[in-house]
């Protein structure tokens, strides 16, 4: 593990104005990185290079990989830069679909229209567990999954959407699931996403958060550990109680669109 030090800048790509980083940006901050937060849909452009900062996160979001729009192909073409530069890259939910679009993947609705909205369960696979130890429950929010890049190794997989995490290369990771959330922002989520709740799948708003007070801990610990293994995030800077309810503060409304929610 290696400490972030002071001026190590993280690059943070969120889609929408009142996004937040969550947990993730937490867990930076906390291990001595800097959060360079960039908002693409908003106008913000990528760099050119990586070579001031130390890696990468895509964050989710209301739109698909599938969609047309400029800065949605802009943001796959450019995960080019962390992939030749061989810098730390992490993909959740839609930029783990982003960056399997780049490898030559398909991102698709499930065969029979379900849907995971709530918590499931994970399992990993053999290259999973060398890896790490997994939770065995995740909170979702997603109506498409995605297929395995050729050349990448599956590290956890699902019932229903059986890629769930994977790894490419030495630094590219990707996520389906759903770490990142304080408390604050799965009330926000449960609120602005109901009418989701009675989709083919979809959990009701109480397991949401029910389930939250079952298996969040064992989540919020996986991932202070996967983000040390990725961008050497000290295993000591899991947000504390005081720090997540300071990030429990209203800053707006959640956008739901036609693909989650973010």
């Amino acid at each position: 593990m290696i400490n972030g030090g002071a001026g190590r800048k993280i690059l943070v790509v969120l889609h929408q104005e009142l996004s937040s980083p969550g947990r993730v940006g937490q867990v930076l901050e906390r291990s001595g990185f800097v959060l360079d937060i960039r908002r693409p849909p908003l106008g913000d452009p990528l760099p050119e290079t990586l070579d001031e900062h130390h890696g990468a996160v895509i964050f989710g979001g209301p739109m698909s990989a599938n969609d047309r729009d400029e800065f949605v192909r802009r943001e796959i073409e450019w995960l080019a830069v962390p992939l030749k530069e061989n810098k730390p890259f992490l993909g959740i939910c839609l930029g783990a679909q982003m960056l399997v679009k780049h490898l030559g993947g398909q991102v698709k609705s499930h065969d029979d229209g379900l849907v995971e909205i709530g918590w499931y369960p994970l399992r990993a696979s053999e290259e999973g567990r060398r890896l790490m130890h997994w939770p065995e429950m995740v909170y979702q929010f997603h109506r498409e999954g995605f297929s395995l890049p050729s050349g990448a190794t599956l590290l956890a997989t699902g019932e229903h959407y059986p890629n769930q995490a994977f790894r490419y290369g030495e630094n590219a990771w990707g996520i389906q699931f759903h770490a990142e959330l304080t408390r604050a922002m799965m009330h926000r989520w449960v609120v602005h996403g109901a009418h989701r709740f009675v989709l083919p799948g979809a959990q009701p708003g109480r397991d949401h958060l029910g389930g939250r007070l079952i298996w969040d801990r064992h989540l919020k610990q996986w991932l202070v550990e996967f983000l040390g293994i990725i961008f050497g995030a000290e295993p000591e800077a899991a947000p504390s109680a005081g720090a997540e309810a300071e990030a429990q503060k209203p800053i707006g409304h959640a956008k739901v669109g036609r693909r989650g929610i973010a």
